[in-house]
């Protein structure tokens, strides 16, 4: 009995580990496992957690208590949340969104989350992503499920975008990319289509910038999405194949 007593207890608290606080593997460290369970978040975020594992995509990129992080893409703040926790009070979230275009502001729920004083280490930043000013060098540039819909402004060169991410860097820093990805060998042929793009494309355009590929983490794969659909279709949305990549401004 007592032994019965012991596996069910041993069988509780994996399942606890593992489930509804976002921690999806154990080893995550605990600064990333309080921002996640901060019940200042939304539960709508809460509730994307499984498919987005945003632990073992902190813990991935590097981002930890003290580190100074440029978010592009921000959108509703999913992760801006999330990493104003890890990184706490030593540490600063750089949110920066697109000029706001006629009624379009993608910045607006951004600018809101950073004057929440929860988040007071947030600042929300305007910019064409080309002309990205910050008062001090990061540690990472962190972006997710954003990068393809670059190739989506005509107007954007993304080598001059990239090189100009390398600039906001510190020596050694990391520049964190994660998308939806589209079927090897199709480059950026599906950005605007179906929302993927190749990740040996990402790889590429982000290395003619300067920056050394670190690692590529395979935790967001799904073998089973067949590349073809569209993000947003209801067969693959929220559990598109996607890759997570880490790059290097070299010291």
């Amino acid at each position: 009995m007592r032994r019965f007593s012991f596996l069910a207890a041993s069988a509780l608290a994996t399942a606890c580990l593992l489930s509804g606080s976002g921690l999806q593997a154990a080893g995550v460290p605990k600064a990333v496992t309080a921002a996640i369970d901060d019940s200042a978040r939304p539960q709508a975020d809460k509730d994307r957690d499984a498919a987005r594992k945003p632990g073992e995509t902190i813990e991935f990129a590097g981002v930890k208590p003290g580190s100074k992080v440029a978010e592009l893409f921000p959108n509703a703040g999913y992760y801006t949340r999330i990493l104003s926790g890890v990184v706490g009070p030593k540490g600063h979230v750089y949110a920066i969104s697109p000029p706001k275009r006629g009624d379009r502001d993608l910045g607006a729920a951004t600018q809101a989350l950073a004057a929440d004083p929860h988040y007071s280490n947030v600042t929300a930043i305007s910019a064409a992503f080309t002309d990205i000013k910050i008062s001090e060098p990061v540690d990472v540039v962190w972006t997710t499920l954003n990068y393809h819909d670059l190739h989506n402004n005509p107007n954007l060169d993304i080598g001059a975008f990239n090189k100009a991410i390398f600039g906001l860097l510190k020596p050694g820093g990391t520049y964190f990319v994660v998308d939806h990805a589209a079927e090897a060998g199709s480059g950026a042929r599906d950005t605007q289509k179906l929302h993927r793009i190749d990740a040996a494309a990402v790889k590429s355009e982000v290395m003619a910038a300067g920056f050394k590929f670190d690692k590529e983490g395979d935790f967001l794969k799904n073998p089973g999405d067949p590349h073809t659909a569209p993000v947003f279709d209801a067969s693959v949305r929220g559990k598109t194949d996607q890759f997570a990549m880490k790059f290097t401004r070299p010291k």
